[in-house]
């Protein structure tokens, strides 16, 4: 049995990531950092590197490719961060902001944007209040809630935003059905962008673009 303690740079290989050292040392620093606000504040399940890697790291890559130099980015419900703070990590030409409604979560991830040395905007605010003084070219969203509720929420601020980026396990499907139901459709479009298996099991995780029809 091997004790030799995993690292960062381990994990990463493990799963074919290639990124400079200086991103990878931010990375480190990132994730030392959420997993010591965790012990105060449940900020995340995936306090081991692998974990880090397989979730976190990995659906912040699938997203990138979607994001054009210069785009302004909101993560929406950030949490402890994700996808946003990696997303700023591995594409620093993008402007990246954070929020969140619950104030000690976002209290929190601002405490570890500043303990990373990033410098990012955090919103102690639910994301229908920054839409009223901020615009974006793209919104992220992971395991914030069931695309029903996030449309509802959105729906009368796609003036201040081009698209909806959300990583979506394999209910997406229901849940796209629910909301046609709901009507929440009648004037938004969604493409599945990518599909990509979720390490150690046999479930997908998807990116899925919606915005609006006449945009």
């Amino acid at each position: 049995m091997n004790d030799t303690p995993d690292t960062l740079v381990a994990a990463l290989e493990r799963h074919d990531i290639d990124l400079p050292t200086e991103q990878i040392e931010l990375l480190d620093k990132y994730c030392r950092s959420l997993w010591a606000w965790n012990e105060k504040l449940n900020l995340t399940r995936h306090t081991d590197y692998e974990k880090f890697v397989t979730r976190d790291v990995v659906d912040a890559m699938q997203l990138e490719p979607f994001l054009e130099a210069g785009d302004h980015v909101l993560d929406v419900g950030t949490g402890g961060g994700v996808p946003g703070m990696i997303l700023a990590i591995v594409r620093p030409d993008l402007k990246v902001s954070l929020c969140d409604s619950v104030a000690k979560k976002a209290k929190a991830v601002a405490e570890i944007v500043r303990e990373t040395g990033l410098d990012l905007p955090v919103h102690h605010q639910p994301v229908q209040e920054v839409l009223h003084s901020h615009t974006y070219n793209s919104l992220v969203a992971r395991a914030v809630a069931p695309m029903t509720k996030i449309l509802r929420w959105l729906s009368p601020h796609w003036e201040s935003f081009d698209r909806l980026l959300l990583i979506k396990g394999p209910a997406w499907v229901e849940e796209r059905q629910e909301a046609r139901h709901e009507g929440l459709f009648r004037h938004l479009e969604l493409r599945k962008l990518a599909g990509y298996p979720l390490v150690g099991t046999e479930s997908e995780s998807v990116v899925l673009s919606i915005r609006r029809k006449d945009h």
